[in-house]
């Protein structure tokens, strides 16, 4: 639910946003995948998506979106044609927002939008994808009624995780 005092837009990525945006990607990261992912893949992982991968990003897809309390980046997602899916599917791949705004209700606003973006493109169904070991990211989504319909491993450097999809 969202705090009702809490001013939240959502809107597509701009160039401009590239540095706010690798500063929330750094935090969240940090936030939800220390001690989930190997230490080394997980900050390799974070400096390779620095500013100028995140302004390449925002040139390539329409689909990336961020959260703005008033004026300060709080979170983004991007969504477009599930990968590997059917004609109707489309996908989150990623929505974070930095650890200071979570539990505010800002997440399921950007969910909406992502939604609605989707639905813009046709996509009548939605997956997303989530790591067993986040429990944070699982109950997120089990809030917005997703339901969990599979599973499958996936290779972080030498270590193997489960990840777990949640459909509507």
């Amino acid at each position: 639910m969202l705090n009702q005092n809490l001013e939240v837009s959502v809107r597509n990525a701009r160039p401009a946003d590239a540095g706010e945006i690798t500063r929330v990607f750094r935090e969240s990261w940090r936030h939800a995948y220390t001690g989930i992912l190997p230490s080394l893949h997980l900050e390799r992982e974070i400096m390779r998506r620095d500013a100028l991968w995140w302004r390449r990003a925002i040139a390539t897809d329409r689909n990336l979106l961020v959260a703005l309390h008033g004026e300060t980046i709080a979170g983004y997602a991007s969504c477009g044609r599930a990968r590997g899916g059917g004609r109707d599917l489309g996908e989150i791949y990623e929505l974070y927002l930095a650890p200071v705004y979570q539990g505010l209700g800002i997440g399921e606003h950007m969910f909406e939008a992502c939604r609605a973006t989707l639905d813009g493109l046709d996509l009548e169904r939605l997956i997303v994808w989530a790591l067993e070991a986040n429990d944070r990211a699982r109950a997120f989504y089990l809030r917005c009624g997703g339901r969990p319909t599979r599973r499958s491993c996936v290779r972080f450097g030498n270590v193997t995780s489960t990840r777990i999809a949640f459909e509507w």
